[in-house]
């Protein structure tokens, strides 16, 4: 199962993913960061992990050592649980020197939160023997990251995902030469950018491009692009394929003693260089205050803030003038420590660890800090003092030291529904334990996830391990953070969030919450929860990675906006005619070979245990039965023994790739024109060729060795995995000659249309008798096949599914895909790694704390939205306009008295009441049935209740259209 474990993976580092299995990593430093580097580069996979450390254990942000480690050595406390994560790693601790003869022996060396005096000593060991070198350390509100890979690193793939490519449409001849082109889904264009290398392949006419030298594009608009001089080229004809060519790249790096003086930070502008340099003399001018005072400066202590300001100030000079005050404020909360802080660096560190051993992704270069000290700014956070913030003797004494003790009391008693407990939702999960939480009275997190724990999971899912494979998720996630932190209080559900669990999770249980973190991986269950979440005014974040990308948004009543919709990435759809006659990609290939799968194994065996369910044990009641085509089919390919399932598979490949392309061809030759000189063949109608049957050719006999298999499952029969058995079948399958057949295949609209085969009657009752043997031989029962339904973590699903598509894409001339691309393209897979998932659960929960702190300035938060306006006035989504909805007689209010309400209050004529689709007023209606709507009670048809209700109504106001921008109706019924 190692494969699966690291699927997803693999889908983001590519073949540099298995360059990790051979890697030798030290992780020095076992704190927060160091805890959070080092469990992601064991779930990553790496070979051995050494840990390095001399203090001892104690309460904190430390999430991988029990309360019964305390005082214990943190290395040693963390081991046992770290080896836990991955049996595939070998984790250790050593308790000597990092002497240079120790050192030299792994690929990549992380120091986390030690003194600059041993990162200096190491730094040098490291750079003079070719280890790269990576510093990580967080105080307080504030993150700094080094990385030093030497002097001539290479990076082998710089980009994300696969390389770019797009089918050509039509180069012409000129200099430059202009290519027009689409992307898979032809309403889509290219994704180029400019100074990107290309390479053509497989084009017709302008054959010189297919053997020219990679060159660099111009982006003209979404569909073409401007390359060098065709203009002595041979005219284009047709086809082909531009593709994105990555070159390696080398980089080099400075030592850390000389780069302390000279930084390269990366920041993406002026404002952001000028705090990160401030933060770089900020870490220094620390560094020189523990030197000098033999501890950190006390929490909110001002006399100890001002000295490291000097020490910044002498220390920083060389950077230019500093930003007082983000000095002054990372200075009075530097003796804090903070789970979610110390997460996204130590989740960074072990990222660039991975990019430093596989050769993917550029790498730092060569500092980058983080702060989120925006938190202080937060009224209430502003006004603390040192004895606020002073230590209680408690495990949350360094969050204490950030944000006071009141504050870690508020943490005890939230109220939080996190949705999801996957990749995303195990890190929240540990973030929330270690922060205390809903930890104290009145405190609870409810988790919900109807998933169990897959082995795809393991890779990145912190909170799982071999032994819960099949277990469900929220439950083991719950038991998990309990062993972290018993006072967490966590209930766990097996139930997925929808309209179908509003008893359990409706808008009364979104009204006692204090937040929502959404981690979810699909758009319908994210905007349903971003609904509840606007109707019971409750602040959401919502996360989602997609590889090395990730994102937290913010929804907080009453001060932003809806979530902006995205789109899927999995979201793959293109017409019929396109992947049955016209494929251009290889997604293509790959959703026809999804649906040939489900064809072939799963609908014929429902269809035939469906009917023989329904069949008639009486021969008399057998007349006029109709049975299905995939039913007859299924009865007539009926296999006895593995030979038969080896022929069959052969005789199939014969009809997909030879036969219906030798078809299609005689029924639309490559000469055919759609009218005068217009051939049909051209632009997205790429010409197909057949394919010759080889078994010595690697993709022919992979294709019949996994159909074969996968029907022998189907028909229950034993299967054999001996290729030269397989072979030696082969060697006798007689595949018949082809015959066209005229009037097969009819042109329509979309495409093509196959026309059915129909039986004669007498024939029909030869196929329900057969059937009703095959019944009996079952001792009358009705599952005679077993359906196989798609498993994208199946070795012989994704063979079958990787050679069906390659073999089709050849008949197309489109270029193959790997293993790999075909199992995320077929599976519609999110690609997914630890370090991303850790860093954006940790930015999620850095919001959290605003949260809890009621922040109303919604510059505090990291994203923001506008408002909407309606009838003069701003109105946020979280706006209501409510009514006690009594009358003056003291029951529910009549129709006439709530217009007359909204008239008196608002200045608004309603010309439109409905409650969901009743409706209750309508002013274009005749005077009588006006004045009857009017009378009605707003309790007419509304079942009655011992308990006050509330009826949300939607209403049309006179000069408006019926739109979702006005404020919702809530009424109060007695």
């Amino acid at each position: 199962m190692a494969g699966a474990r690291y699927s997803r993976q693999l889908l983001v580092l590519g073949d540099g993913g298995r360059r990790l299995r051979e890697a030798a990593v030290l992780v020095g430093g076992l704190r927060g960061v160091g805890a959070q580097a080092a469990a992601a580069l064991v779930l990553a996979g790496a070979r051995r992990v050494v840990l390095h450390e001399s203090g001892a254990a104690r309460g904190g942000v430390q999430f991988l050592q029990g309360e019964c480690s305390v005082e214990q050595n943190r290395a040693e406390a963390s081991q046992r649980l770290l080896a836990a994560l991955n049996p595939d790693v070998e984790v250790s601790v050593h308790s000597g020197e990092l002497s240079e003869e120790f050192l030299t022996a792994f690929q990549v060396v992380v120091l986390t939160e030690c003194p600059l005096e041993e990162q200096l000593r190491v730094g040098d060991i490291c750079h003079a023997n070719g280890v790269c070198f990576i510093v990580a350390d967080a105080k307080g509100l504030a993150g700094q990251l080094f990385c030093d890979f030497g002097e001539h690193f290479v990076v082998r793939d710089p980009g994300e995902g696969d390389p770019l490519c797009a089918t050509v449409q039509h180069i012409s001849q000129g200099n430059p030469g202009i290519v027009t082109c689409a992307g898979a889904d032809k309403n889509y264009g290219h994704r180029f950018s400019d100074g990107d290398l290309v390479m053509f392949s497989g084009v017709e006419g302008m054959v010189e491009l297919n053997s020219s030298e990679p060159c660099p594009v111009r982006v003209l608009d979404g569909f073409r692009l401007e390359i060098g001089d065709t203009s002595t080229f041979s005219p284009y004809c047709g086809g082909g394929r531009v593709s994105e060519v990555r070159p390696r790249q080398e980089h080099s790096y400075e030592p850390l003693r000389q780069a302390l003086a000279m930084p390269r930070i990366q920041a993406r502008s002026s404002t952001e260089l000028l705090r990160s340099r401030s933060l770089h003399a900020a870490f220094q001018a620390l560094h020189a205050f523990c030197q000098e005072r033999r501890r950190l400066p006390q929490p909110r202590a001002s006399e100890d803030a001002e000295r490291v300001l000097e020490l910044a100030r002498e220390l920083g000079s060389a950077l230019g003038p500093l930003d007082e005050d983000v000095v002054r404020a990372f200075a009075s909360v530097s003796a804090g420590e903070l789970c979610p802080v110390a997460s996204f660096i130590g989740a960074l560190a072990a990222q660039e660890a991975m990019k430093a051993i596989t050769g993917k992704f550029l790498p730092l270069d060569q500092w980058f800090y983080f702060d989120a000290l925006e938190c202080l700014a937060v009224e209430g956070a502003a006004r603390l003092m040192p004895e606020d913030c002073a230590p209680r003797g408690s495990r949350y004494d360094g969050q204490i030291a950030v944000f006071g003790a009141d504050f870690q009391e508020e943490l005890g008693r939230q109220k939080y529904f996190v949705v999801g407990a996957g990749a995303i939702g195990c890190e929240l999960l540990k973030n929330f334990a270690m922060m205390g939480l809903a930890a104290g009275p009145g405190g609870d997190i409810t988790v919900t996830d109807m998933d169990t724990v897959a082995h795809s999971n393991l890779h990145r899912q912190l909170l799982f391990r071999e032994a819960d494979v099949g277990k469900p998720k929220a439950q083991v996630a719950a038991a998990a953070v309990r062993l972290m932190n018993p006072d967490i209080k966590v209930t766990a559900h097996q139930v997925q969030l929808g309209p179908g669990t509003e008893k359990l999770f409706g808008n009364a249980f979104f009204q006692r919450l204090d937040g929502v973190v959404s981690a979810l991986d699909t758009l319908t269950a994210r905007a349903y929860l971003e609904s509840c979440c606007i109707r019971s005014r409750t602040a959401l974040l919502d996360t989602g990675t997609e590889g090395a990308k990730g994102n937290v948004l913010a929804m907080v009543p009453p001060l932003s906006q809806p979530l902006e919709p995205s789109s899927d990435p999995t979201d793959r759809s293109f017409p019929l005619c396109t992947l049955r006659f016209f494929p251009s990609a290889i997604e293509h290939t790959l959703l026809w070979a999804r649906d040939e799968f489900e064809g072939l194994f799963q609908l014929p065996a429902e269809s035939v245990n469906r009917f023989l369910g329904e069949l008639p044990d009486e021969p008399v009641r057998w007349e006029g039965l109709v049975v299905p085509k995939q039913v007859q089919r299924s009865l007539q390919e009926r296999p006895r023994d593995w030979g038969d399932c080896v022929r069959w598979a052969c005789l199939h490949w014969q009809l997909r790739y030879h036969d219906s392309i030798k078809q299609l061809l005689h029924d639309v030759p490559p000469s055919h024109e759609t009218s005068p000189r217009v051939p049909f063949w051209s632009g997205d109608k790429r010409c197909p060729h057949p394919l010759i049957f080889d078994p010595s050719n690697d993709t022919h006999l992979a294709y019949v060795e996994a159909a074969a298999q996968l029907l022998a499952h189907t028909y229950r029969l034993p299967s054999c995995g001996d290729r030269v058995a397989t072979r030696d079948v082969l060697c006798h399958v007689v595949l018949p000659p082809f015959v066209p057949k005229d009037g097969r295949y009819v042109p329509t609209a979309e495409g093509m249309e196959e026309v059915e085969e129909t039986l004669e009657p007498g024939q029909m009752l030869d196929l329900v008798q057969e059937l009703a043997q095959w019944k009996q031989e079952l001792g009358g029962g009705t599952e005679a096949m077993d359906p196989i339904h798609y498993d994208k973590d199946s070795d012989l699903h994704l063979s079958f599914i990787t050679a069906a598509s390659n073999l089709r894409a050849e008949n197309y001339g489109i270029p193959p895909a790997s293993r790999l691309t075909s199992q995320r393209i077929a599976g519609r897979i999110v690609p997914a790694i630890i370090t991303t998932t850790a860093a954006v659960a940790a930015l999620a929960c850095l919001e959290v704390y605003k949260l809890v702190w009621r922040c109303r300035d919604l510059q505090c938060y990291r994203n923001s939205n506008l408002f909407l306006s309606y009838r003069g006035k701003e109105w946020s989504c979280w706006d209501r306009l409510e009514v006690r909805a009594i009358g003056e007689d003291g029951q529910a209010m009549t129709v006439r008295e709530l217009l007359a309400w909204l008239q008196e209050e608002h200045g608004w004529t309603v010309t439109k009441l409905l409650r969901g689709s009743t409706m209750l007023y309508d002013g274009e209606e005749d005077e009588e049935m006006r004045a009857q709507q009017q009378a009605q009670r707003l309790s007419d048809g509304v079942e009655r209740s011992a308990e006050p209700q509330q009826l949300e109504l939607q209403y049309v106001c006179a000069g408006d259209e019926l739109e979702d921008v006005c404020p919702p109706l809530l009424c109060t019924l007695p």
